[in-house]
């Protein structure tokens, strides 16, 4: 296997990774990645495949376990209630239960409440140049999946910072600090939520929760600690990819120069996938090998990583057409943004409607929108979202 080199924390790298990803892409399918001493996935068919190969999966071979450092316990307490990092059969009873109760009609339910939302977070704009990540960008998801939710608008804020801290972990500039920051907001946000599910449960309502509560398969129901855990992801995943996603997306348009029939009904859906594809919110995920398997000529053991490089694969020449180029007008096919397989994103219909919603009404809005200052994204890899957006109406 060749390898390649380079740091995630590199300032050049965090602001452009892609041509970091055309080089590794022109060279194999599958390079070792020296920096993250593994083996790692840059061109589309590889992540396919190994997104959706049962061999491979999140959850750590039990024997590769290692007693967990103290500090960090809240945070791993909320990390093992999580479908995120569960395989089958945890997986899959987890999912059914959450699916019962996050249906496709319920997200279509938030369209109504998401359109007046970015109306009044519009009408709220200053004169003077502004930042719209704060302003919009972060506002549109974090309200939507509080109210969807049925946790109080109020908490928006302290959400933000317990969910910032959280996935802080999954960063490459991962420090000590980090890991206490993290454990800190997980108890924090447990002990808020453990409070607001009791309240739930005796004075049930027509939110999410309550139906995470009531959820039920074959007599199965949720834990406390799953309910709880199942909350914080939903809360987490549900704005943070969001956030990321609405802001890139702005800036792209913003650069690109933008045409007022990608907005438009019948063009939307196409501009909201070629935003996801081109510049997308989440660039890698992990998963380990359950056992010995041979991928594109590399044999892994039992217990080894690989990285897929979801940001990669979207910009892939053998899966698209001037993959470097953004275009509204290619036919959408399904990107690898929101990964696949058994753990594609369950948030996945709600990103996509609030996208739909949120980008024709700004620019419907603020035509004249222009960026104020260069935009400049967060040393967070893998994470790929801005720092802010300033601009001008």
């Amino acid at each position: 296997m060749k390898t390649v080199s380079q740091s995630p924390t590199d300032p050049a790298f965090v602001q452009d990774p892609y041509p970091f990803y055309e080089k590794a892409r022109a060279q194999a399918g599958l390079n070792y990645w020296q920096n993250y001493g593994m083996p790692a996935a840059f061109r589309r068919a590889a992540v396919h495949a190994i997104l959706r190969d049962r061999r491979f999966g999140r959850e750590m071979p039990p024997e590769m376990a290692k007693p967990p450092p103290t500090h960090l316990a809240p945070f791993l307490a909320v990390e093992a209630h999580s479908m995120l990092e569960a395989e089958p059969p945890r997986h899959t009873r987890l999912r059914k239960l959450v699916m019962r109760a996050f249906t496709s009609r319920e997200v279509q339910a938030q369209e109504t409440g998401i359109t007046a939302l970015c109306h009044s977070l519009i009408d709220a704009f200053p004169d003077d140049p502004f930042d719209l990540l704060s302003a919009y960008c972060t506002q549109v998801p974090v309200i939507t999946i509080c109210r969807l939710l049925g946790v109080p608008v109020e908490m928006a804020p302290q959400l933000l910072n317990w969910s910032h801290d959280m996935v802080a972990m999954y960063q490459a500039a991962r420090t000590n600090d980090t890991e206490h920051a993290a454990a800190r907001a997980a108890q924090e946000f447990t002990d808020f939520l453990s409070d607001y599910v009791q309240q739930r449960r005796s004075t049930p309502a027509e939110d999410l929760i309550t139906r995470l509560i009531a959820a039920e398969e074959e007599g199965d129901k949720l834990s406390n600690d799953e309910l709880i855990g199942t909350c914080i992801l939903l809360l987490n995943a549900g704005h943070e990819a969001s956030v990321h996603a609405l802001g890139n997306g702005v800036k792209t348009l913003l650069q690109q120069g933008w045409d007022p029939a990608w907005l438009a009904a019948e063009g939307i859906e196409n501009l909201v996938e070629e935003v996801l594809r081109y510049d997308p919110p989440l660039h890698m995920f992990t998963r380990y090998a359950y056992e010995e398997i041979d991928v594109m000529g590399h044999r892994f053991q039992r217990g080894d990583q690989v990285a897929l490089l979801l940001a990669s694969a979207n910009r892939d020449p053998a899966a698209e057409d001037e993959a470097e180029v953004f275009d509204p007008t290619r036919p959408a096919r399904t990107n690898m943004s929101f990964g696949g397989g058994l753990h594609f994103c369950v948030g996945a219909p709600l990103a996509r409607l609030e996208m739909q919603i949120a980008l024709p009404i700004l620019f419907a809005r603020c035509p004249n929108l222009n960026l104020a200052a260069a935009p400049r994204y967060s040393n967070s890899y893998h994470f790929h979202g801005l720092t802010r957006l300033m601009v001008t109406r």
